[in-house]
């Protein structure tokens, strides 16, 4: 049965991309542009340098989940990696709606402004726990370094958010003093979401949450994905390699190969229906 997906014919979208371009490397005379790297391979064979995304525009709305999906090396890590302004883009712009009403790239903004769309209005879970926690400090000092980070300082305040949102995601709160580091890989990750959710952000970004997770565990982090998603209502972007996740979680679906996307779609039409041969690869895959 193919679900009809969340529907936004009016609706102001929450994130805005267009035309967003990133290459690693310094580049030279043969792919100054994407356009110019011959076939569909995006390393340049002269220097090199590799265009991770190439011209991606997608659009978000709120309290939906968008779906990407591609080998390793296509480019959607490099993509969220770059919304999180942990990589510098090359070109592109971004703007959401409840910043600056929508009006202005939030590429282009100071390393003050990006450092507060950081804290309030983004979320990001990595694929390794290591990069988005602090290993040696505690579960709730993780959350708290957030809360901190936008302004937050009354001690009481942040011990009862912490306790709070590790509640939420099921950390007994016996261990919310205990450091991640001493956590298995499954409570890593719902440390993370917690923190990542500390100042209610509309957006949150999830890189491959669930790779390297034993499949038990793996079901428990998608189902708190699904219940965080339907009960604050935060928009997701969901990166991963398995089309089983994004077949569990996401509303629409992008396909990227090479740093291009070459599908872009309702997920179920794409999975029931793909039309790029990559796409009828990887559902082939699946299946």
């Amino acid at each position: 049965m193919i679900r009809t997906g969340i529907l936004h014919t009016e609706e102001r979208p929450l994130l805005n991309v267009q035309h967003l371009n990133k290459r690693y490397g310094k580049g030279c005379i043969h792919c100054e542009t994407p356009q110019m790297l011959a076939g569909e391979d995006n390393r340049c064979p002269h220097c090199g340098s590799v265009w991770a995304c190439i011209d991606i525009g997608f659009e978000l709305h709120k309290g939906e989940i968008i779906g990407i999906v591609g080998e390793s090396g296509s480019g959607k890590s490099s993509l969220v990696k770059s919304l999180y302004f942990d990589d510098e883009i090359t070109s592109g712009i971004a703007t959401i709606s409840t910043y600056q009403n929508g009006e202005e790239n939030i590429f282009s903004e100071s390393a003050q402004q990006k450092r507060y769309i950081r804290n309030y209005l983004l979320g990001m879970v990595y694929q390794n726990p290591w990069m988005g926690l602090k290993m040696n400090f505690s579960s709730g000092g993780n959350v708290a370094e957030k809360l901190i980070a936008s302004g937050t300082y009354h001690v009481g305040k942040i011990r009862h958010r912490a306790s709070e949102l590790l509640e939420h995601v099921e950390i007994p709160l016996s261990r919310m003093d205990e450091m991640p580091k001493n956590f298995s890989g499954g409570m890593q990750q719902r440390v993370q979401i917690s923190k990542a959710l500390a100042n209610n952000p509309p957006i949150l970004l999830l890189d491959e949450v669930t790779t390297g997770l034993d499949l038990s565990v793996q079901a428990r982090v998608l189902d708190l994905i699904r219940r965080i998603q339907r009960e604050l209502d935060v928009a997701m972007i969901v990166v991963s390699h398995d089309l089983g996740v994004i077949r569990m979680l996401a509303d629409r679906t992008m396909v990227m190969r090479h740093g291009q996307v070459v599908e872009h779609g309702l997920t179920d039409q794409i999975l029931e229906d793909p039309q790029h041969p990559y796409t009828q690869l990887l559902v082939h895959s699946l299946l």
